[in-house]
């Protein structure tokens, strides 16, 4: 799936996957968070057969110009989870809406696990 948009110059389609890449980068650019990992172990094993980088621990689903975005992450020890859920939110939700134009619904953030 991906999301569109036509003005007077055409129409604009942005896809799914480039939608994670941005996703993602914002989620590693925030403080706190370790890394992206995969919801299940059968996902990982899909990323390993696919070969194909990008938006692992992001899955994103779009409906009309809205954005509906999933993040699982590992954080670090010893930070506030609520303090680093909500940055991950804000960070995450601006930097998509300023690359595609389009209107980020939701941002779900699910912690997996801490690391020391």
């Amino acid at each position: 799936m991906s999301v569109s948009t036509s003005n007077v110059y055409g129409k604009i389609s942005i896809s799914d996957a480039a939608i994670a890449k941005v996703a993602k980068n914002a989620t590693l650019e925030c403080y706190g968070i370790v890394e992206t990992v995969s919801r299940r172990f059968t996902d990982s094993l899909t990323e390993l057969i696919r070969k194909q980088p990008g938006g692992r621990g992001i899955k994103v689903v779009t409906s009309g110009d809205r954005i509906f975005i999933d993040i699982y992450v590992i954080i670090k020890y010893g930070v506030s989870i609520n303090a680093v859920a909500e940055s991950l939110k804000e960070g995450v939700k601006y930097k998509v809406e300023k690359f595609t134009g389009m209107i980020v619904d939701t941002v779900n953030v699910n912690i997996i696990g801490v690391k020391l």
